[in-house]
């Protein structure tokens, strides 16, 4: 998980005025961002380790971040003062303990089809709380918030990639991978869009040289099934986003 959004909301909390947004609101919506991140990243590591329960290491990234997400529910539950945000913590916070029961268990094929249900649940939890406390954003935090979309969307792509390979190739998750894909798409679009000086440039050639490479194996998911390349090619894609997200927050 990034630390880049520390820097980002640090930095709208001194710039806006209190009347377009609080300190609460900023906690409220960087928690409820890595939510929809850890939503997703959660669900594509379970079912590599219920594919692999072997990969004890994942076991290990699983319970980091179901710490993450424990610690980001906590931050929403004693800052946000608004009621409708209240009642949707509960789902989640029911939904977080009950994914604690399933890293107790042995993983099978019932908690695998859980995993997805709670990460869809978590999500759309915290893009219901996201909306309850969103402002406007100038056009340089909407780029960042570009980049942090880009991150979530990778994860997304990689679970539905995991699910379709190992016994979950249902239409309906085959079209989420691909409305995934073409989001993650209309977003490499912005950045390509954007004028980075000289230095950020070859980052977006990597960027996009990386993402076709990836593309092909995602869209021929079922002839190219590769998911610890496709995990390392994931973790250095999202590594050059986090690099354009710090150019984004240096210059609001």
């Amino acid at each position: 998980m990034k630390n880049i959004f520390h820097l980002f909301f640090l930095f709208v909390f001194l710039t806006l005025s209190s009347k377009a947004v609080t300190r609460g609101d900023i906690k409220v919506i960087e928690a409820s961002e890595n939510i929809r991140y850890l939503s997703q990243k959660l669900a594509k590591d379970y079912l590599f380790f219920y594919k692999y329960p072997q990969k004890q290491v994942i076991k290990l990234e699983l319970e980091k971040s179901l710490f993450k997400l424990t610690d980001d529910i906590r931050i929403i539950a004693t800052t946000t003062k608004d009621i409708d945000t209240k009642s949707i913590l509960e789902f989640l916070a029911y939904s977080k303990d009950q994914i604690s029961n399933i890293f107790n268990e042995k993983p099978d094929e019932e908690k695998a089809a859980l995993m997805l249900d709670y990460s869809e649940t978590l999500l759309e939890g915290a893009d219901s709380i996201a909306i309850a406390h969103q402002y406007n954003f100038s056009e340089e935090e909407k780029m960042l918030m570009v980049t942090k979309e880009m991150e979530y969307l990778l994860e997304r792509i990689t679970k539905y990639y995991m699910a379709v390979n190992i016994g979950f190739n249902t239409l309906t998750n085959q079209e989420a991978m691909k409305e995934a894909i073409q989001g993650f798409e209309e977003n490499i679009y912005q950045i390509n869009f954007y004028k980075y000086p000289t230095e950020k440039v070859q980052l977006q050639i990597q960027l996009n040289d990386s993402w076709e490479s990836s593309k092909m194996f995602f869209i021929q998911s079922k002839k190219l099934f590769i998911p610890l390349l496709m995990f390392s090619s994931v973790d250095y894609i999202e590594n050059i986003i986090s690099i354009l997200a710090l150019h984004h927050s240096k210059n609001q």
